[in-house]
């Protein structure tokens, strides 16, 4: 029975990573949105 308590451990270690690396990118990707650094990007520039 300790294998499968160390196995869900680990599961949950790795699913909590992973939620947490998900979310720092979504962040980072939310932020880029609103940077004024690339008028080039905008298709209604004159």
């Amino acid at each position: 029975m300790g294998f499968f308590s160390s196995a869900v451990n680990t599961l949950q270690i790795l699913v909590i990573a992973l939620g947490a690396g998900l979310g720092a990118w979504g962040v980072v990707n939310l932020l880029e949105g609103y940077g004024n650094d690339n008028p080039g990007a905008n298709a209604h520039v004159r």
